[in-house]
């Protein structure tokens, strides 16, 4: 049915600068190489490459490498910031991969400077985050402290883009976006979080908190660049309630979050990846306040399945096995037979030595799709290395027992000739 044929690099998403090296995507997933295996003997293409989710696949000379997997769910178009938060997704994630992408930095302080923790006044310069990477000026003054947008609030922004020598690469006169959920470059996420409505400031970036080492296409921004970005924070509004967004609105909202979850795990910025697919899983989790069609909840129940494939990919990447288990899961309990759910859950056990379990969970998946070649492939290995275990099990067994027999006497013991009989 599906034989892994080929890998194809995927392009690194051009407005997420950040990440080094060429990122290879299997269905949504990972910085590996997407599988593409092709059609069945049916004639349907495997459920593993459906693209449903993107994760990346190496080759399978690594028994143990998590990389070998189906890819993350639809990887769509590239993602640009003018395009596009919380039922609390404890299940499904563990707490110790909510780290906020800021806490990265090399020197950086415990956490964001404030206007109270030392802003300065117009025309000094602010170290952001105090190791000379990030900075940010005053040239017009805001409407004070009271006006500072808050992480979670909608804010747009005026931007001009330009290099160190003058040259202009981006003119935006309206880019909205919401603070703290990953939607810009670093810089402009932290920089505009210290600023006041109204205000004027010049932000001076290393690449490290803009677009990386590879720069961007779209827009046109060089590697390695260090860039000079003049903002005027223009609005500052309340994000949505989702609960009270239509089911068109919520769906809209949450694939968007998505999105950036695929174009964050493309260039194997796995944690911030881990972030927007919870948002997304908030945004569609939760309790609706209004009616929704029977066709949205439908569709939103699919985009949750989506993110949660992707979320159990990045954790994957993360080696946060509990996590895994518990995303595959929740897959499993709206879909059993999820071939992404149930070939991860295999994989995650697999890694966890549970090779009983695997075994049945891989074997379960093989039903679903008897001519895949990289369940065959998968499963082969484990039954292997589960008779191997048992050899070794078997062996140690036997080592005990011939250790005890010839540590004990070899026959009854003697009567003393003071024992009468």
């Amino acid at each position: 049915m599906a034989s892994v044929e080929e890998t194809q690099e995927i392009p690194f998403d051009s407005q997420w600068g950040a990440g080094d090296g060429t990122q290879q995507v299997t269905e949504n997933e990972h910085t590996d190489t997407l599988t593409s295996d092709k059609t069945s003997s049916r004639g349907k293409a495997s459920l593993l490459d459906s693209g449903e989710d993107t994760e990346i696949s190496k080759e399978d000379t690594d028994e143990d490498d998590p990389n070998d997997l189906p890819p993350l769910e639809d990887v769509g178009s590239a993602i640009t910031f003018q395009d596009c938060k919380d039922e609390k997704f404890e299940s499904e994630e563990s707490s110790d991969t909510k780290v906020q992408r800021v806490e990265e930095s090399e020197g950086a302080d415990s956490g964001p400077v404030t206007a109270d923790d030392g802003e300065k006044p117009e025309g000094e310069w602010l170290e952001v985050l105090g190791n000379g990477l990030l900075k940010k000026k005053v040239l017009v003054a805001g409407r004070g402290e009271l006006y500072q947008p808050q992480k979670g609030q909608n804010v747009t922004i005026r931007l001009k883009t330009s290099l160190e020598d003058g040259t202009v690469l981006q003119e935006e006169p309206g880019l909205s976006f919401t603070l703290g959920d990953g939607d810009v470059i670093q810089a402009l996420d932290l920089c505009v979080q210290l600023m006041e409505l109204d205000e004027t400031a010049q932000i001076i970036s290393d690449s490290k908190y803009a677009y990386g080492t590879r720069g961007s296409t779209q827009p046109a921004i060089p590697p390695s660049a260090r860039l000079h970005m003049e903002v005027q924070l223009v609005d500052v509004e309340e994000a949505p309630d989702p609960e009270l967004l239509s089911g068109r609105e919520r769906l809209d909202l949450a694939n968007s979050k998505r999105e950036r979850g695929n174009a964050y795990y493309q260039r194997a910025d796995f944690v911030s990846a881990t972030n927007s697919y919870s948002i997304a899983l908030n945004i569609v989790g939760c309790n609706s306040k209004v009616d929704i069609t029977v066709e949205e909840e439908s569709e939103l129940l699919d985009v949750k399945v989506k993110c949660l494939n992707n979320l159990a990919a990045t954790q994957l990447k993360l080696e946060h096995y509990e996590s895994v288990l518990k995303s595959c899961s929740a897959v499993l309990q709206h879909q059993p037979d999820n071939i992404k759910a149930l070939f991860r859950k295999g994989k995650v056990l697999a890694l966890q030595r549970e090779y009983t379990e695997a075994i049945a969970v891989l074997r379960k998946a093989l039903k679903l799709e008897p001519s895949n070649k990289m369940l065959h492939t998968e499963l082969s290995k484990l039954v292997k290395k589960h008779s191997e275990q048992k050899n070794i099990e078997q062996a140690m067994y036997k080592k005990m027992l011939g250790d005890i027999a010839t540590s004990s006497p070899s026959g009854p013991p003697s009567k003393s000739p003071w024992v009468s009989t």
